[in-house]
């Protein structure tokens, strides 16, 4: 079970800080649930402490090795399928994965697609969305503001 202050990742919004822990009454049960703080967006989230492990829930990065997981995306492979909705479905498997280096990857595939061919709306919106859950727990890990956090990444990937 995670605490107030603890930071984590909920793999479809990003990392975010533990602000609270509310108590609701569901069906006649009482469930724990977490308030995350997403800094990026400002988003705050509700998600069942049950239900967290499923959910993908996990710790951010150590400062230490966050900035190893996104510098080794570099050396791996582009794969990438020439078919739109193959690709759409494997890039959004690898976000709801929760996994930084996968996030990473789409981000950078993405990225490099985009100025070879260009993007479809959908693409350029997934493409923002891994670069925001990126940012999200770079800003965290690195305890940056977002246009460090943005510096960090424009000279990881640029």
């Amino acid at each position: 079970m995670y605490a107030i202050g603890d930071k984590i990742v909920y793999p479809p919004y990003g990392a975010g800080v533990i602000d609270d822990l509310e108590e609701k009454e569901v069906d006649g049960q009482m469930l724990t649930y977490y308030v995350l703080h997403i800094p990026v967006g400002n988003l705050k989230i509700m998600i069942s402490a049950a239900k967290a492990e499923s959910l993908g829930v996990r710790f951010i990065y150590p400062k230490d090795e966050m900035l190893g997981v996104i510098h080794g995306v570099l050396h791996e492979p582009i794969v990438m399928s020439d078919n739109w909705n193959q690709r759409y479905k494997d890039n959004m498997e690898h976000i709801k994965s929760g996994n930084l280096a996968e996030v990473a990857l789409v981000y950078r595939n993405l990225m490099l697609r985009e100025r070879e061919r260009g993007l479809s709306t959908a693409e350029k919106k997934m493409m923002t969305t891994a670069k925001q859950i990126i940012l999200s727990e770079l800003i965290l890990s690195q305890e940056v503001d977002k246009p460090e956090a943005e510096e960090i990444l424009d000279k990881t990937f640029g």
